[in-house]
């Protein structure tokens, strides 16, 4: 669905990705321009980014969603952890 610009945040068995570089790119803005409009710290935004997150409080993915007028579907959506293995039969 969408490019190498997807970070992952793994949690034993599952996978959250985070869409914010395509969503910034879709409409010509920069990952300055989110956190200035945001007042969300450029730090959290990075580490979102850079699948170095631990979580994200509602207070910042409602923002996220409101400065770039989406929904959290639109940020995070699950995903699997690893290809599936193919049977040997």
């Amino acid at each position: 669905m969408y490019a190498a610009s997807v970070s992952r945040i793994s949690r034993k068995g599952a996978m959250i990705r985070v869409h914010i570089d395509h969503l910034l790119k879709a409409q010509g803005r920069s990952f300055y321009w989110l956190a200035k409009e945001t007042g969300v710290s450029h730090t959290t935004l990075w580490r979102l980014k850079k699948d170095k997150a631990q979580g994200i409080t509602f207070n910042t993915l409602e923002s996220i969603c409101k400065t770039l007028k989406c929904k959290p579907g639109d940020v995070l959506t699950m995903g699997r952890n690893h290809k599936p293995v193919k049977s040997r039969r």
